[in-house]
């Protein structure tokens, strides 16, 4: 089966990143980072998903978690210079970032906003990401997303 390259994938090709695409089933009544972990067989930790998150003081930011973690906005206020933050509405997400639920990638985003990952991303030779669609995820190191995206460490506890 071709796998179709997504904006994310292109990007990562211009900036030479080394990645590998994973494709897998997609279950529309189970989107969640677990669900993906599990059809792609790696361990929920490792997969992690990409949060769309508004911040007070800076507006749109990206949370980008392990799959089987919960967001910590205070931390993640904290780290992006923000006294307060929020979950960004779901019916707001497609217009925001140009994906959709299950498929939104730090990289590639129709605007750039600031990355922030979990800092347990260090703990694996490779993370899993959304390639920016449902059924497809980007493997790549952690350092190189940080690159790709200008993105920041911050600790979600």
């Amino acid at each position: 089966m071709k796998i179709k390259k997504t904006n994310a994938a292109r990007i990562l090709d211009d900036a030479k990143i080394e990645y590998e695409i994973k494709a897998y089933e997609v279950d529309p009544e189970h989107l969640d980072a677990i669900h993906v972990a599990k059809s792609v067989g790696m361990p929920a930790g490792q997969v992690f998903k990409t949060l769309c998150v508004r911040g007070d003081k800076t507006g749109i930011v990206f949370a980008v978690i392990p799959g089987d973690g919960e967001l910590n906005l205070k931390a993640l206020a904290k780290a992006s210079g923000n006294k307060k933050a929020e979950l960004v509405h779901l019916k707001e997400v497609l217009p925001l970032t140009g994906y959709i639920r299950g498929g939104v990638s730090p990289v590639g985003a129709k605007k750039h906003y600031p990355v922030y990952l979990d800092s347990s991303a260090a703990n694996w030779p490779y993370i899993a990401i959304s390639a920016g669609m449902r059924g497809l995820q980007l493997l790549l190191k952690a350092d190189a997303l940080l690159r790709v995206t200008n993105g920041n460490k911050f600790e979600n506890i």
